[in-house]
């Protein structure tokens, strides 16, 4: 607000000082100047007539002379007041115009709507610092779980791309500079409803800025951050950043466990994934082997230290070796284009090819040279923009590494389905049948999309029929959630996966497992059934209909009926 007041009144000084003036001297002059009234008699015009005549007289209203007619002296000083007034209020007026077309004054009101917006939040909503290709997958993700976000970005186009996207819920969006702490309170940083902020730039120093200064402004909020250093982490991790996102480290992780356990693999990419993409079949990279990583930047670093910790010594290909380094073990200089370089890092009898330079065209060209020499490869290609989905997706890379999709899937499960992240944390420690036998129930659940994931609480808010049910002592079981509010004797379409009851959980919970208050739940399963299932909850006549079979009368007209169709059989 300092700011608009002090542009406004820095551009428009002269123009006030000049009209104030031009005023001022109009108004004085017509009362120094003498006038006669219809007898003659010489009169002096006060302050008061002299101001009103002034004011009609500057806007050319024209209202006549007042109170009586005018001398030809007065005459003479209104024409000259006249024009005089005139050319001012034109100088004023385009001063005006001029500071509305301003940039930093335009920049400063929208900065102060975009402040009063979020002040007035009334819902729990998270901060996305960064509107990138990550940071605009999480706000459509977030919002598509009615979940409120702010977002602020350096660049205007991608704040008006994201203004004219149809989102489900409306986005303050704000284009200005995260690392500034002004504007991060602004995005409401110091809100008591702000949960998070989530820094998705792609400049590490900033999104290392933007959680210094959040755990600094407000140490109790959750703060999760995106890195490409080692180093950047480690500094995030000493002031206590929440949660840190490598999305190279994380693509190798999951790469490692592709190759250790393929089902495992198959129930993160199901159960975290975007629900928008198809059901793909599972993969099973070779285990052993010749393989061949092409590319020695951040990702390829990542990938071949995880297939080095696997047993897999493979052989990098990698022309900048002055800026990426060169691995401990065998090492061809080449940008892996060529057929030639390729054959020399011994394609023909290699069984894996990752093509994980920083360049989308480099990485297809590979891929493409590649199958020409062996067609028995397994693919795993890097993906840096997204505009090259369908390229990548036509080329029939096996795993294509997407690091804003990584890093938006992740983000999302951590924000939206907590209990997802833990389940799959718990879910590392079990073996592959075990993981096998889960893809199989799932798959048989679903039809050519990915499972909604789902998490609801015991409480009034979330389960205002089932809170109610178990404070007067009914018994509700897993299996009583379940059950169809339609036809009770048929089960919804999914599987409970994980309960959490005061920080205990248990996996795959039993279907005869008792609810109590304040459980928290993790289910999948088809969209539907998440819809069935909040009738359940929410309504008392369906949660009777399935604990106990009898659909009671609900309206009292149909109670009225029932209770003389009772009478009369009596």
């Amino acid at each position: 607000m300092e700011n608009i007041f002090f542009l406004a009144f820095r551009r428009m000084r002269q123009p006030l000082i000049l009209l104030i003036l031009t005023h001022a001297l109009a108004t004085l002059g017509l009362t120094l100047i003498p006038g006669q009234d219809a007898s003659g008699n010489i009169w002096y015009m006060d302050f008061f007539h002299a101001f009103y005549f002034v004011s009609f007289m500057s806007t050319t209203i024209g209202f006549g002379e007042i109170p009586y007619e005018f001398t030809d002296g007065q005459r003479l000083w209104v024409t000259f007041s006249l024009y005089a007034s005139v050319v001012v209020w034109f100088y004023a007026i385009g001063n005006l115009l001029s500071l509305v077309q301003d940039r930093a004054f335009s920049q400063a009101l929208i900065e102060r709507k975009f402040a009063r917006r979020v002040r007035r939040q009334q819902s729990p909503f998270y901060i996305i610092c960064g509107c990138g290709e990550t940071g605009g997958a999480l706000v459509r993700s977030l919002t598509d779980r009615h979940q409120h976000v702010v977002t602020i970005d350096t660049n205007q186009q991608r704040i008006d791309a994201l203004e004219l996207e149809n989102m489900r819920l409306y986005v303050p969006a704000f284009c200005g500079d995260a690392r500034r702490p002004r504007h991060l309170v602004e995005a409401g940083l110091q809100h008591p409803l702000c949960k998070g902020v989530v820094a998705l730039t792609n400049h590490n120093k900033v999104n290392l800025k933007v959680a210094i200064a959040s755990k600094l402004l407000h140490p109790h909020i959750k703060v999760i951050c995106r890195a490409d250093s080692h180093d950047i982490e480690a500094n995030m991790r000493s002031f206590g950043t929440n949660y840190i996102i490598n999305p190279f480290d994380t693509f190798a992780l999951h790469l490692a466990t592709a190759l250790q356990a393929p089902g495992l693999y198959v129930l993160q990419e199901w159960l975290g994934g975007n629900r928008q993409n198809p059901l793909r079949e599972p993969v099973y990279p070779p285990k052993s082997g010749h393989w061949i990583v092409c590319g020695y930047g951040r990702f390829g670093r990542a990938v071949y230290r995880r297939l080095k910790d696997e047993g897999i010594d493979p052989v990098v290909v990698e022309a900048r070796s002055g800026l990426t380094g060169i691995p401990e073990g065998l090492y061809i200089e080449g940008r892996g284009t060529e057929a030639i370089t390729l054959e020399e890092a011994g394609i023909r009898k290699a069984v894996g090819l990752v093509a994980g330079t920083d360049d989308d065209s480099n990485n297809l060209s590979i891929i493409m040279t590649a199958r020409e020499l062996s067609s028995n490869l397994f693919v795993v290609a890097r993906q840096s923009n997204q505009d090259n989905k369908h390229i990548f997706d036509a080329v029939g890379a096996d795993i294509v590494m997407h690091p804003s999709s990584i890093i938006a899937n992740k983000i999302r499960v951590l924000l939206g389905t907590p209990l997802l992240h833990e389940f799959m944390g718990l879910a590392m420690y079990e073996d592959e049948d075990w993981a096998c036998n889960l893809v199989k129930k799932i798959a048989l659940l679903l039809d050519s999309q990915l499972p909604e994931v789902w998490e609801l609480n015991i409480d009034e808010a979330s389960a205002l029929a089932v809170s109610g049910a178990l404070h007067r002592g009914r018994v509700v079981r897993l299996v009583d959630l379940i059950r169809d509010p339609g036809d009770r004797e048929r089960e919804l379409h999914c599987i409970p996966l994980l309960l959490n009851r005061h920080g205990t959980s248990m996996v795959l919970p039993a279907d005869d497992t008792h609810i109590k208050a304040d459980d928290r739940l993790l289910f999948c399963g088809k969209l539907n059934a998440a819809d069935r299932m909040r009738w359940t909850l929410q309504n008392h006549h369906a949660l009777d209909y399935v604990l106990t079979g009898e659909a009671k009368p609900q309206g009292w007209i149909w109670k009225l009926f029932t209770g003389k169709s009772m009478k009369a059989e009596r």
